[in-house]
């Protein structure tokens, strides 16, 4: 079972997606968002799928926007793979690093990806993004961490490199909150029917030629181990994204050219569906 939200920018209707079919969730959920998620919607609309309550949808030809809406939040975590945290020329670091993005950068799968306006250094970055479904609150425990997982998704924390480490006193959220720069999808998968986060592969591809492949096994901090953390210093609400942090491969280790208008991101996340992106210039 997989959610997708279709439809254009601000008017996503809420689908669920089994077995190449598509049915409407709008009798169960105005939207995939922190109260459906706070009120075990996911459980609630895998009973409704079951019994035939929800009716087919044709979602031919809509475009498919980001399978969660707006969050109230974006959390991310830097450097958690350690070959990345090398290219990067750091450390790997001793507890998770936290910055944050503008909610307003979640994008669908398929939107442009705008280079921002005399950027030089925008960059691609896969990595696995976590949904939090229940508030936490100074956890004790990595198995409360775990219970506060509504599901998992596909994102690419697109980065201005130029913007986030060129700034005086380091600039993170500067070089990460340009517009387009989280495309999310293409759909959300509950936690209870993806197990084990740490077992994934991750992908990402420019103008088709391979840039990242590695899996969640290599992350420094697991996902239980990030929520625990992060929650001794804020509170996570329904609905928070998390981006994970991201492996090796990124433009940043010199390897590859950063982007231009025009080029094509693909990442991947297995099971979490694949993205396809174009640059323009903003």
């Amino acid at each position: 079972m997989r959610f997708m939200r279709v439809g254009p920018p601000g008017a996503e209707r809420p689908v669920v997606c089994e077995d190449e079919r598509h049915y409407d969730l709008t009798p169960l959920a105005a939207d995939i968002d922190g109260r459906f998620l706070a009120g075990d919607g996911p459980r609630r609309a895998r009973v409704a799928l079951d019994s035939g309550e929800l009716p087919v949808l044709d979602v031919s030809g809509l475009r498919v926007g980001a399978p969660i809406s707006r969050p109230g939040a974006v959390l991310c975590i830097g450097q958690n793979y350690a070959a990345h945290a090398a290219e990067s020329g750091a450390e790997p670091p001793g507890e998770p690093i936290l910055f944050h993005k503008s909610p307003n950068t979640v994008v669908g799968p398929y939107d442009d990806v705008l280079i921002p306006r005399g950027s030089t250094r925008t960059d691609w970055e896969v990595e696995l993004g976590v949904v939090i479904g229940k508030p936490a609150r100074y956890l004790e425990t990595l198995a409360e961490a775990r219970a506060c997982v509504a599901g998992y998704v596909t994102t690419n924390d697109v980065s201005e490199r130029e913007f986030q480490l060129g700034r005086p006193g380091g600039q993170w959220s500067k070089g990460k909150s340009c517009e387009t720069f989280n495309p999310v999808g293409p759909w959300f998968v509950p936690g209870f029917e993806l197990p084990d986060p740490q077992a994934l592969e991750l992908r990402s591809w420019v103008n088709g030629e391979p840039r990242q492949d590695s899996k969640t096994t290599d992350m420094i901090f697991s996902v239980d181990e990030i929520i625990w953390n992060l929650s001794q210093f804020l509170v996570l609400e329904p609905g928070d994204l998390i981006n994970t942090g991201t492996p090796e491969g990124v433009a940043l280790s010199g390897r590859f050219e950063y982007l231009r208008a025009g080029d094509v991101i693909e990442v991947e996340v297995a099971g979490l569906g694949r993205q396809r992106t174009e640059c323009d210039q903003a």
